[in-house]
């Protein structure tokens, strides 16, 4: 699709295009892609926020910096980011600490740190960057397939924050930062029958897992299997989300005449939920159109990484977009009621800002990588 658009361009259009572009180490494929999801979300969006001009402002402004990053971190060569990389993790874990004893409390977590006057961030959301970083790093210039020892040590690295996030308590967030350093360790190489033998072995821990839980979590997993055992309660947001997918049947009710999200039956439909205000909406072609732009975007992802020079580079790119598409997973499979609610926005349609300039950075590192030369 994105291809397409280019060739259909006039030749000299084409050429100053890709130069221009180019110079500044963006992939115009990749950049036209993640602009076709934001602006498909940013429509949907205007309608989970019933018009608010405010909010939908706030919104733009996010957006914008989210892009600021993206060409800030595609300017950076790979080799700044694996000399930084051990740096950037041990901060964020020194910010994670900071958040356990100094932390915002919103909803019930403690996940933001607040700088009065200046700004509220969640420090989180650098761990989805710093923790593949790490690991990455880690085995560069290692014999791979890793070793026992080395993919134990890898193991400890993506522990530490993964635990200091869910101890927040964010569960989902948490997820996602472990998913993005194991997938580094699968990525190096881990051989099958270990994988084999980690899943028994979380088979077997899962009964003792369960009491580590907190009494929400443990509600959440139970309501996944009958939402009806308490639908004015935690099956309330399952049974109202699959409700709007529904009834939006394969057309749609039409933009901004949803009515689960704008009568406020749909819970936090501007964020987490928002797929199901896609699905009322704009019916399962709405929802069919949002998921070939996401297989687009990780396609050309893994294309990219799959030209990377280095093992760091390649490792770190194959990490991050593997962590993208676990992001789109969740949440969809979450709103869709096949996993627990556990709070994972739809990267890049959802509101909010960290996420939103996370993410943009993790694909300039990935355009960054691709684009400078062999080091």
């Amino acid at each position: 699709m994105a291809n397409d658009f280019i060739r259909s361009l006039p030749q000299h259009e084409r050429e100053l295009h890709g130069r221009w572009l180019h110079a500044i180490h963006i992939d115009p494929v990749m950049l036209l892609l993640l602009s076709m999801v934001i602006g498909f979300g940013l429509v949907v969006l205007y309608s989970a926020v019933n018009r608010s001009e405010v909010l939908f402002q706030a919104q733009l402004v996010r957006i914008g910096l989210a892009f600021v990053a993206l060409v800030i971190a595609a300017q950076l060569p790979p080799q700044i980011y694996m000399r930084w990389a051990p740096f950037v993790y041990l901060f964020g874990v020194f910010l994670l600490i900071m958040v356990l004893l100094f932390g915002v409390t919103v909803k019930g977590s403690q996940r933001w740190l607040d700088i009065p006057g200046i700004i509220r961030f969640q420090p989180s959301e650098l761990m989805k960057i710093a923790a593949p970083m790490a690991v990455a790093w880690y085995f560069h210039g290692r014999p791979l397939p890793p070793s026992f020892k080395d993919v134990c040590v890898a193991l400890a690295i993506v522990a530490v924050p993964a635990g200091a996030i869910i101890a927040q308590p964010d569960l989902g967030t948490g997820i996602l930062v472990a998913g993005a350093g194991l997938a580094v360790v699968v990525l190096a190489g881990l051989p099958w029958r270990w994988m084999f033998y980690a899943a028994l072995a979380f088979a077997a821990a899962a009964p003792g897992l369960w009491y580590t839980l907190q009494d929400y979590q443990r509600q959440r997993i139970l309501t996944l299997f009958d939402p009806e055992s308490d639908p004015l309660g935690a099956g309330w947001n399952i049974m109202q989300s699959t409700t709007a997918i529904g009834s939006g049947g394969v057309l749609g009710k039409g933009l901004l005449q949803g009515t689960q999200s704008h009568l406020d039956f749909l819970p936090e439909a501007r964020t987490d939920f928002i797929i199901a205000v896609v699905g009322e909406e704009l019916g399962l072609l709405g929802v069919l159109l949002l998921l070939v732009l996401y297989v687009l975007v990780i396609g050309r992802g893994l294309f990219m990484a799959a030209s990377a020079q280095s093992t760091f580079g390649r490792l770190l790119s194959g990490a991050l977009i593997l962590t993208f598409f676990v992001y789109v997973f969740v949440n969809i499979a979450m709103v869709s009621g096949l996993l627990p609610v556990v709070g994972v926005p739809l990267p890049l349609v959802s509101y909010g800002g960290t996420s939103a300039i996370t993410l943009m950075a993790s694909f300039g590192i990935l355009m960054a990588i691709r684009s400078h030369k062999a080091w």
